[in-house]
């Protein structure tokens, strides 16, 4: 057996743990698997366009940044942090469990692509999350706080699609549970299968709903210290 090609997993490795650009790295790693495999370049580049042609539905998501780069230029940064501002008493739970519920349902339905870190995340949930803790403390944020803010956002949209999606009858990992239970002559329809996923989906959005009320408080708290 052939091991040498799992050279190219090294350089995947050492390339993100030093940091270096993702598409470069795996770009990187795939030419030297390729080669260390014997393939010639030609081979490799036909791999790589026959992946592309494949996959390229996935390239869809490349064309919306121009659109959301374009709407955080003319302001919607600012004009989601002076939404949560106009707000009576806007809290970080208030904005981040309203987004995992939506955000859930939305997967439960299979709209995975209609929220994600950057059509939401990033120009919308994260400034108006940052803005009620700002209002919450009553201080700017720290450097630290906004990271942690924005860890937040993310994991909240990352908990809200994996056990959202879970639920949907035609998802792919649902799919797959069904063809491999059918292998050992256990007959399941994937609407059955999807329904063992909502206990986890409500376990789930309760403890992210928890933390995210902890969180919330241990804001408030910094806030009432003078």
């Amino acid at each position: 057996m052939n091991f040498w090609p799992a050279l190219g997993l090294l350089v995947l490795i050492a390339g993100l743990a030093l940091r270096l650009q993702p598409m470069l790295t795996v770009l990187a790693a795939g030419l030297v698997s390729g080669l260390a495999g014997g393939m010639s370049i030609v081979e490799i580049l036909e791999t790589l366009g026959a992946a592309f042609t494949e996959n390229r539905f996935l390239a869809i998501l490349i064309l919306t940044l121009p659109a959301i780069a374009l709407l955080e230029r003319l302001g919607l940064r600012q004009e989601a942090e002076r939404l949560i501002r106009s707000l009576k008493r806007p809290s970080f739970a208030r904005v981040l469990i309203p987004y995992l519920a939506v955000r859930q349902i939305f997967a439960m339905l299979g709209l995975t692509s209609i929220a994600g870190h950057p059509q939401t995340v990033r120009p919308i949930l994260a400034p108006m999350a940052e803005a009620a803790v700002a209002a919450q403390t009553g201080k700017p944020l720290t450097a630290e706080t906004e990271a942690k803010v924005r860890a937040h956002c993310a994991g909240t949209d990352n908990i809200g699609l994996f056990f959202g999606e879970d639920v949907f009858v035609a998802f792919g990992a649902v799919l797959l549970i069904q063809s491999t239970l059918a292998q050992q002559g256990i007959d399941l329809a994937p609407f059955a299968i999807a329904i063992y996923g909502l206990p986890t989906a409500f376990a789930a959005f309760a403890i992210q709903s928890t933390r995210l009320w902890f969180w919330s408080r241990r804001f408030d708290r910094i806030g009432a210290q003078p």
